[in-house]
């Protein structure tokens, strides 16, 4: 049985269903990571929380990338300049340089998951890693199959760079995964396309300190469980046209740097401090080598869950929810108030990197 907490509004797609997942391509950071569900012979789950979105959002989906698409396991040369990812749903570019993306956008195509109402709908202007003097420098390890694609390049100093992206209408759909030789974190600045804007999640603001899923006995008590949480802020990224589109930066061993200058100070008795000193159309994060940076969408991006567990190696599977987690949705108009303001800031550009 699916939980949905219907106390709160319900604004994104209710899809249920079983983890959405990426073939892996090489046993360096890939298997790194992913804390959420399983992994499967051959195959690596991309993203977490949850995996809420069901294969119907996927439907047609499927990636054109350095001229392969359908079925495609090979090295491909490394092109001199950006090129396009192109999916039904989904798009972005990558510089082959050190693996940044640019333009990352949902298509509109129409499907009974959207969460765009059926218009082109950018998100991330640009997802850029700094390797420090380190550089990508082999051909493209290239992975293409149904509605999931895996790229990987290495390079100098033990270097190392995966991007897996899956074409579908929400759910898990990214995520990004450094490695450096000498062990040390890599920072990655995360710029929001125009329309696009960080908020505080008026939902769950309203609920903080609850405890809530189908295995809670008590909103007070709980007990905390993997299907019984603790409701914490959360900071989703929104626009003002799609009532049903939600999404969230999502981290596995990964630390977000503080910017002073940014968000409003959403001050609360319980010390939960997720939408300070965040800004509205930015955000900088310190991954571990190993780690990951990626994104949740739709569903997953309001749903109440644990915060996956560290894991940089050899992951196994673990933490698979099953729609048994709640959903508190957000409100649509985001207020101005719920807005993260200012856009952006360079506090934490040069804070230093987390240990």
């Amino acid at each position: 049985m699916t939980y949905n907490d219907r106390s709160a509004p319900q604004s994104t797609s209710r899809a249920q269903a079983g983890p959405a997942r990426l073939p892996g391509l090489s046993g360096r950071a890939a298997a790194a990571a992913l804390a959420v569900a399983g992994l499967a012979a051959g195959f690596l789950t991309l993203a977490a929380p949850a995996q809420a979105a069901s294969s119907k959002g996927c439907v047609g989906g499927g990636f054109r990338v350095l001229g392969q698409a359908g079925e495609f396991d090979g090295t491909v040369p490394a092109p001199g300049s950006r090129f396009l990812v192109q999916g039904k749903f989904v798009r972005f570019e990558v510089d082959p340089a050190n693996f940044a993306i640019h333009n990352y956008a949902f298509t509109g195509a129409a499907n009974e998951l959207d969460i765009t109402g059926g218009r082109a709908t950018p998100v991330y202007a640009s997802k850029i890693p700094d390797h420090r003097g380190l550089a990508l420098t082999s051909s493209i390890e290239l992975e293409v199959k149904d509605e999931e694609v895996a790229l990987f390049r290495t390079g100098t100093g033990g270097l190392s760079m995966k991007i897996q992206a899956k074409d579908c209408a929400q759910g898990g759909l990214f995520q990004m995964e450094p490695e450096r030789g000498d062990a040390t974190r890599t920072r990655i600045v995360h710029r929001l396309a125009t329309e696009a804007f960080y908020f505080d999640n008026a939902n769950f603001r309203a609920r903080l300190g609850q405890f809530v899923g189908s295995a809670c006995t008590s909103v007070q008590t709980g007990p905390p469980s993997q299907f019984c949480v603790q409701v914490r802020p959360r900071v989703n990224i929104g626009n003002n046209f799609s009532a049903d589109f939600a999404v969230r930066d999502s981290a596995q061993v990964a630390e977000r740097v503080p910017q002073p200058a940014c968000g409003p100070d959403f001050t609360n008795s319980l010390g939960l401090p997720e939408s300070r000193d965040h800004c509205g159309g930015m955000s900088i994060w310190d991954v571990a080598s190993g780690g990951r940076m990626g994104m949740v969408t739709g569903e997953d991006a309001v749903e109440v869950a644990n915060s996956p567990t560290d894991c940089i190696q050899d992951c196994q599977a673990q933490n698979q929810v099953r729609g048994r987690l709640a959903v508190l949705g957000f409100p649509f108009p985001v207020a101005d108030g719920s807005k993260l303001t200012p856009r952006t800031s360079t506090g934490g550009l040069t804070a230093p990197l987390t240990p």
